[in-house]
């Protein structure tokens, strides 16, 4: 029988962050539970592409654009389940063992894991707190949560819709039900934080979802979102 799990990953120039992401993924294929590796990439001029394929991935390219990345390289996979990850995050050692034990409940549902950032401080276990918060009061997480969830599920939502911003919130919503929260730890980068400021883009990520669950075009909250 084939391994359940495609992983899905959309890339842009993420050459740096990549390798990292990849590795964490061995414990998977040990496991028995990874089928396949997907990456979407939307017109990297760096290292991405040449990591993916000595990864062994599926490489799709097309126009850059997260939501978009997503859909096709949800489109291609043949697993049974999807995971999907962001290039700058990485399970932490032991993750394969509550997802092979939520593989294996009846019925399970969409699950995300525990948000940490490879980074030390008050700051980082802060906005980790809000955002695993978040996630559990609202049913929010965000893509650097990572998502697990049946290929049937997926479909049934209509899968990632082609936007640039907020791919992971519209998804997440169209499922209609409480996602389950794994207990393994995706660690993701604290890059953006530290450029920008923790409380400054924390507060901009708010304010950006709020707008979004308000109505806000989502290509106009991207473009206000990267200036």
């Amino acid at each position: 029988m084939p391994a359940p799990i495609s992983v899905i990953i959309p890339t842009l120039n993420a050459g740096e962050e990549l390798p990292g992401c990849l590795a964490a993924l061995g414990e998977g294929l040990v496991a028995g539970l990874i089928r396949e590796l997907v990456i979407s990439d939307g017109g990297s001029s760096d290292a991405t592409r040449q990591i993916a394929e000595a990864a062994g991935a599926v490489l799709l390219t097309g126009p850059p654009s997260r939501g978009g990345q997503l859909r096709r390289g949800a489109a291609a996979a043949r697993g049974g389940w999807l995971l999907v990850l962001h290039a700058d995050t990485q399970l932490a050692p032991g993750w394969t063992r509550a997802v092979a034990d939520h593989l294996e409940r009846p019925g399970a549902r969409p699950a995300y894991f525990r948000l940490t950032f490879r980074a030390r401080g008050a700051m980082p276990a802060l906005v980790a707190g809000w955002a695993n918060l978040r996630a559990r009061l609202f049913a929010l997480p965000y893509g650097d949560q990572g998502l697990l969830l049946r290929r049937t599920a997926y479909d049934r939502a209509g899968g990632y819709p082609d936007q640039k911003l907020m791919e992971d919130v519209a998804l997440v919503r169209a499922l209609g039900r409480p996602l389950v929260a794994l207990p393994a730890e995706a660690r993701t980068s604290a890059a953006r934080y530290q450029r920008t400021g923790w409380l400054r883009r924390g507060a901009r990520n708010l304010w950006t979802l709020l707008r979004y669950v308000m109505g806000a075009d989502p290509a106009d909250l991207a473009a206000r979102y990267r200036r």
